[in-house]
């Protein structure tokens, strides 16, 4: 990943910040991808619990993406969930872009700007669909890991989603860019989840359907 030279001779460094889910891709990939490591039931099953059902009940999108990665990552190897997601990133990749945003981020990338995935969406995906775009680097809801490299089930962090995506952008930008001052972000989003962001940026792109959240 390559971040920024803060000594460049470019007088303002640009950063081109994109949501993933139904704003790069057509559509979620979250519960497509927790399908394909645990199963349909297995999901069905643990979104099924206490505390999943409190969490539809209350439209708590952080506990319900508990609920689901404790049901489809718990005790699994952390090599076998890569394999999957690598060939998840491959099949977003050829067949679950949007056209019309990718060709944003490709004009980005021809005007030398750094390009960033910020969203909710698993990092363990996100790198290799990172890796296809060439894009400079993640930031998303990690996975809790153990000593022996076994998902835990657990998030590890806050999921990225609402103002933890300010907080991890500006976090970024401190520790490869100078600062959030010293940059001009251009922020692509499609939801509320965005709204933040989009906010804190320079130059907001709403790519949803109807009007932008205030």
């Amino acid at each position: 990943m390559t971040g920024i030279d803060p000594a460049a001779s470019s007088p303002v460094a640009r950063v081109a910040a994109f949501d993933v889910d139904g704003t790069l891709t057509r559509r979620d990939c979250v519960v497509p991808f927790l399908r394909q490591v645990a199963g349909t039931r297995q999901l069905v099953r643990g979104l099924m619990s206490v505390e999943a059902t409190g969490a539809v009940a209350r439209r708590d999108r952080d506990a319900l993406k508990a609920a689901g990665a404790a049901a489809a990552f718990s005790g699994r190897p952390l090599d076998a969930v890569e394999i999957e997601a690598t060939l998840f990133a491959q099949s977003v990749f050829e067949t679950g872009l949007r056209p019309d945003v990718v060709e944003s981020l490709r004009a980005h990338q021809g005007r030398g700007d750094t390009v960033l995935l910020v969203s909710a969406s698993f990092e363990v995906y996100l790198r290799p669909l990172a890796d296809l775009l060439g894009v400079d680097d993640v930031l998303a809801a990690r996975l809790e890991v153990d000593s022996a490299r076994t998902l835990t089930g657990r998030l590890d962090g806050a999921n990225c989603r609402g103002p933890e995506k300010v907080r991890r952008l500006h976090d970024w930008l401190d520790e490869h860019a100078g600062g959030r001052t010293a940059v001009h972000v251009t922020a692509y989003g499609d939801s509320t989840g965005d709204r933040e962001l989009l906010a804190d940026a320079d130059d907001a792109q709403w790519v949803g359907r109807g009007k932008m959240p205030g």
